[in-house]
């Protein structure tokens, strides 16, 4: 009886600190309503804090505000370019010569130099290149935006992971306090009897060697619960004193009875990993685009205004300003594009069909995934509906093994038994509630809706 219990609290221990679950936009920072550093902390509210303050985000929250300012930018290849240029310069006196260098002349010029341009250039077909840029900055704008939605989803699968896991620890904490203090009594009870010479000294050498692995174990599922609760505080940008008391009312929460295909077509629709995906597809496609678009001329208006003074082509110079303007259609054809752009765009279908293969893969890779966890999730179910079960008989147990003690037809040590059985019944009973949640969290996290 005695080794069996041992195991049985050991095994649970062991399960509860090696299962720490490695699941694995606001910048403003916020803390919990409550000033207290300890509060009853819902699975909204932890959320809530994580997007606000986790670190995590803060990279992936950039970079869409930089993908949006991209997008801007290649927008404004839509408007037209206009240079304007202005210097003055020194003119030193010119000299006139035969073509032999003979009969050198000086003529006199003009000694201050000055030179104004104004141009404008609107392109007005491109082949297609900057209306397929601002598709590609978009299409940027939304991998960035899918990341952080993707990291974000992590994050709060990773937390309710942190999050179960301490409440699955508390509540062994108390089975582990209960099994103490009874064995604590026990040992009490076993040594006044020893005086009497009914019970030997190796009975109660075993009692409190029981006893002091009771609370070793308790040891360890403090330093178990101090590392959860340091994980979630910092994730959630709380103080490290801050203790974290998971809102029991989870176990009330309402689990939807949806099958299998509901999930795969969730998944298909709110999936961000799947999304990624498929931008990539779509990314590849608009960069062939872009390589067909360097095949095509560049047609661009252009006008412009020029004073340059003096007038240095007469002799002598003349010292005034010659003042122009002009207007005109220009063609820009790169030649070497036909024989170029063949070879790159042979290797850009090739990463589009690279593309669309992981795509594929990663539609497997989920509807495998969810299929996985949804047998789990409908054998947590069947856990549950067992543990309940167990609980029912570990109360009629206890019960008539009480009745038994109060009639002395039963030892303490049976009637400790029988209260053991039924307060590790008990704990299996939430610890499956929870499996259900777990799993439930997770189905929402793989379809991309966590």
């Amino acid at each position: 009886m005695n080794n069996l219990r041992l195991l049985i609290v050991l095994l649970c221990v062991m399960l509860c600190a090696e299962s720490a679950l490695p699941q694995d936009m606001a910048t403003a920072e916020t803390t919990p309503d409550t000033a207290c550093s300890d509060s009853i902390l819902t699975v909204e509210e932890m959320f809530r804090l994580a997007d606000a303050n986790s670190k995590q985000l803060r990279p992936l929250l950039s970079s869409v505000q930089e993908a949006e300012a991209g997008v801007s930018v290649a927008k404004s290849n839509r408007l037209p370019d206009l240079n304007a240029s202005l210097s003055a310069s020194y003119l030193g006196d010119g000299f006139i010569t035969n073509r032999d260098f003979t009969n050198f002349e000086k003529a006199p010029m003009p000694h201050f130099g000055n030179n104004f341009a104004l141009e404008a250039n609107q392109v007005i077909f491109a082949g297609g290149a900057i209306k397929h840029g601002i598709g590609m900055a978009q299409l940027q704008h939304d991998m960035a935006r899918l990341q952080l939605e993707d990291k974000r989803n992590a994050l709060h699968f990773m937390l309710i992971g942190y999050y179960l896991d301490l409440y699955k620890c508390r509540n062994m904490r108390l089975v582990l306090e209960e099994n103490i203090g009874q064995t604590r009594e026990v040992i009490k009870e076993m040594k006044a009897r020893e005086n009497e010479g009914i019970v030997l000294r190796n009975d109660i050498t075993r009692y409190e060697l029981l006893l002091a692995n009771l609370e070793l174990n308790l040891t360890q599922i403090d330093n178990t619960l101090s590392i959860l609760n340091r994980n979630l505080t910092t994730s959630l940008g709380l103080s490290d004193d801050y203790t974290i008391i998971p809102d029991s009312t989870i176990l009330q929460l309402t689990i939807p009875t949806s099958d299998y295909n509901y999930w795969l077509d969730n998944a298909k629709s709110n999936s961000s990993v799947l999304k990624m995906a498929e931008t990539g597809v779509k990314m590849s496609r608009k960069n062939e685009s872009i390589i067909k678009a360097e095949r095509l001329p560049h047609i661009a208006l252009f006008a412009g205004y020029k004073m340059d003074g003096p007038i240095t082509i007469e002799v002598p110079p003349i010292d005034k300003n010659f003042n122009y303007w002009y207007v005109g259609v220009g063609i820009n054809y790169n030649i070497s594009s036909l024989f170029k752009t063949n070879k790159k765009l042979s290797r850009n279908r090739a990463t589009t069909h690279k593309a669309m293969e992981e795509y594929d893969a990663t539609e497997e890779q989920i509807a495998l995934a969810i299929n996985a966890d949804y047998t789990r999730y409908l054998e947590s179910l069947e856990e549950f509906k067992t543990q309940q079960k167990s609980v029912e008989l570990a109360q009629q147990n206890y019960d008539v093994t009480s009745n038994r003690y109060r009639n002395d037809m039963a030892l303490i040590t049976d009637m400790l038994d029988a209260s053991n059985a039924k307060l590790d019944a008990e704990q299996k009973l939430v610890n499956a509630q929870i499996n259900i949640i777990y799993y439930y969290y997770k189905l929402l996290y793989i379809t991309g809706v966590l």
